[in-house]
Order: C-alpha cells, then sequence, then structure tokens
C-alpha cells in the first residue's frame, strides 16, 4: 500500500500578479500629462495564474530566464507583495532570504539588527540570545564588525549575517533567492551544507537560482518559468532540460539574426554547411546515453582550391568551453580541391554529464587564419547523472568498511 502522502505546506492558488509601469519619469513629464496619467502608465503581468502544492521535506527549485517571474513569486509565496489574485496558503515558521540586507536598519549594528532580523522572523529574546554567539559565528564576521553599523559592510557580509540569522531562526520553510551568488566560495560551501542539515531534518526549502548545477545538487523538485506562466512541474534533470531548450530557443532566435554577420567570417575559400550528431549507425541524435559511441558530422564545401583544416568546439548551455577537436589533432589531411567534403569525428563511449551541449564548427588555413565559422550549428542533451553532478559522469561504485576494531 502506498504511504501517506506529506502534509501540504505551500499551497499557490491560481495566483497572478500585475505591476504598473509609468511612461512618465520626471516631475515635468507628469505635470504635462496630468490629464493623460492613463495613457502614460501601462500594467505588466509579472505573474500568470500560477498554480502549485509544495509539501513538507521538498527541496524545490524556481529556475527561468532573467524576467521569468521567479523572484516575484518568492515575494508572493513569503508575503513580501500580495498577489493581484489568487491565493497563498503556508502552514509553519518561515524565512525569507530575498534581497540583499532585506530587513536590516542601515543606521543599527550588526549586533542589533541580528534581534531586530530575528524578532521579525518571530523569535523571541531568549531565543536569539541562545544562538547569538552561533549567528555570529556562521556569518564569520568579527567583533570588529558586528558592532559596526551595517551601512558600512560589504555586500557579502551583508548576506553571510542575513543568511545567518534566517537559518538560525529554526523555519519550517526557507525561502532563498539568488542572493546567495554574493557570497564568496567558502560561505556557499557552508550555506549548502546547512541546507543539507534542513532536508535531513525534513525541512521545506524553495531556492532561486540561476546555477543548473546548483539545482540539481540539492533540488528534489523543479518549476521552470517563462514569462510568468509555470511551463513545467517536476523531475529535476527533465526541469533542467525544458530549462535549457528554453535558453536555447532564445539563443538559436538571436543567432539566426546575426548569423549572416557572424557566420561566414573568413576569406571565403571555405564554407561552412552545417553539422550533423549521429550515432553509430548514421541515424540522428538529440539525446546521448553514457557511454554511447557517436559521430559529429562536419559539412563543408571548398569554393577554391585552398588547403583547410577543420574541426568542431562543444560548449555547456552558458557559453563554457567544454571540447575542441580538429583535423589536425588526428592526422588528417584535407582535400584543398573544390566540392563538398564530409568530415565524421568518432567519438567512443562519451561520458558527458547532465548538460545540453552546444556545437560550433569552422575552418582555418594550416596555420590558423579563419576561412569560415558556423555558431550554434547543433547541440544535444546527455543523459542525465543520477548519482554526481557536472562535465563528466561516471561509472561509480561506493562501499563501506569499518576502520575500527571491534570491542571485546
Amino acid at each position: 500500500m502506498p504511504s501517506d502522502p506529506l502534509p501540504l505546506v505551500v499551497d499557490v492558488d491560481h495566483v497572478t500578479k500585475d505591476f504598473t509601469t509609468h511612461v512618465a519619469k520626471s516631475i515635468k513629464e507628469r505635470i504635462v500629462n496630468v490629464f493623460r496619467l492613463r495613457r502614460a502608465s501601462s500594467r505588466f503581468r509579472a505573474l500568470d495564474d500560477i498554480s502549485l502544492q509544495i509539501r513538507q521535506g521538498e527541496t524545490v527549485g524556481l529556475v527561468g530566464h532573467n524576467g521569468s517571474g521567479k523572484s516575484t513569486l518568492l515575494k508572493v509565496i513569503g508575503g513580501i507583495i500580495d498577489a493581484s489574485t489568487g491565493a497563498v496558503r503556508y502552514r509553519g515558521r518561515l524565512a525569507a532570504l530575498l534581497e540583499l540586507g532585506a530587513g536590516f536598519h542601515p543606521d543599527l549594528t550588526g549586533r542589533e539588527n541580528i534581534y531586530l532580523n530575528a524578532s521579525v522572523l518571530g523569535l523571541s529574546r531568549e531565543h536569539t540570545e541562545a544562538v547569538f554567539d552561533d549567528i555570529v559565528a556562521f556569518s564569520g564576521l568579527s567583533s570588529e564588525f558586528i558592532d559596526t553599523q551595517v551601512k558600512f559592510y560589504s555586500s557579502g557580509m551583508y548576506v553571510r549575517l542575513a543568511f545567518a540569522v534566517a537559518v538560525h531562526s529554526d523555519p519550517d520553510i526557507l525561502l532563498v533567492d539568488e542572493v546567495l551568488a554574493v557570497g564568496d566560495e567558502r560561505f556557499q560551501v557552508k550555506c549548502m551544507a546547512k541546507i543539507r542539515d534542513f532536508q535531513a531534518a525534513g525541512k521545506t526549502i524553495i531556492l532561486v537560482s540561476h546555477s543548473a548545477d546548483q539545482v540539481a545538487d540539492v533540488c528534489t523538485r523543479t518549476i521552470v518559468l517563462e514569462r510568468g506562466r509555470m511551463i513545467f512541474d517536476g523531475d529535476v534533470f527533465d526541469g533542467i532540460r525544458e530549462l535549457r531548450d528554453s535558453y536555447e530557443r532564445s539563443r538559436f532566435a538571436e543567432a539566426a539574426e546575426t548569423r549572416d554577420s557572424a557566420d561566414g567570417v573568413g576569406s571565403g575559400e571555405v564554407e561552412m554547411i552545417g553539422v550533423d550528431v549521429l550515432d553509430a549507425a548514421g541515424e540522428p541524435l538529440k539525446y546521448v546515453s553514457a557511454g554511447q559511441d557517436i559521430v559529429i558530422r562536419v559539412k563543408a564545401r571548398v569554393i577554391s582550391a585552398t588547403p583547410w583544416v577543420t574541426g568542431f568546439t562543444l560548449y555547456n548551455s552558458t557559453g563554457q568551453f567544454v571540447y575542441l577537436l580538429n583535423t589536425v589533432g588526428l592526422g588528417l589531411e584535407l582535400p584543398p580541391e573544390p566540392g563538398e567534403y564530409v568530415v565524421d569525428f568518432a567519438l567512443a563511449g562519451v561520458n558527458f554529464g547532465s548538460k545540453r551541449l552546444v556545437i560550433s564548427a569552422g575552418a582555418t588555413t594550416p596555420n590558423g587564419t579563419p576561412l569560415a565559422n558556423l555558431n550554434y550549428a547543433a547541440e544535444f542533451d546527455a543523459e542525465p547523472d543520477r548519482h554526481g553532478a557536472g562535465f563528466l559522469r561516471f561509472d561509480v561504485r561506493g562501499e563501506v568498511r569499518s576502520t575500527s576494531a571491534p570491542s571485546q
């Protein structure tokens, strides 16, 4: 028999959020347009009929393009702003880390703001005093700065102190926006360790992040927003794939607009025709499994006789370089005579991680002078790694052994 579902802790019911944008900015414009204010403003729908339910213990990643409505939805859930229509209900204590220094008074010291912020989160003074030293230790602030006005803090110090107060308020629901990216690597590791402690304790976390790796690492569910609408709600890796699909739709649309000027850069002796991703049998591929043999086929046309070299480059969905291979590396010599040519690069047993990979191809002379270039020529998805995260995946195994002698 299936077990009973965990308690519902967040219920977002057909939420819509509209904002009014004003065309008239200056006082002069407002005076001139005093009788035309309605025409000088417009309505912008940031959230469009969002409904979702989150249960106890879930770690939900809210992802999407800039302007997709992620932070707005988090603020509505946290009660920072009201929905235009619909309702949000939640149960338990909620702590929100939504904006840099939110809830801090700039003229108060770090010590005073700890007590102020903790009281806003529902902590008694006695409780705050009991965890005060832990908050300061977690934030990493020295005694010199804890009694300094926070208006003199750096952005990193703001985030560290705000996060420390939030996580030590013992919330049932923790809302975290992208502000964690402001902290240094050491602090981010500490934050992720705290989030894992929350998960082990059965807390509910809603995380807004632009880092697909971070979402894949800690989240149990992904919600993808696009232009204020929810376009996906479900499995983390499927959600990341949907997110990358939306990125690629935008990227390829932009590339199509500039391809005439960006592609074909060079002297014109060689033209890049296209790139295909194929399996070992020569069939087209869009999804690559772990350990699979694939072929990346580069198609080019030599217009006038010239010695040439061709190859391809793999990038991830954010444009980071992953891998490069060309005919020089393989010791292949290409015919210099005019004509159309196909160059197959066979990659055996690829083990890319859960990534959308984009392929660009190009041609140069043997000494590296550009002849032609083709950006965003093709793309494919790699099979998600259910064990780890990163560019590569491995056939992993684990073993636990006791290193202590048995007691007598």
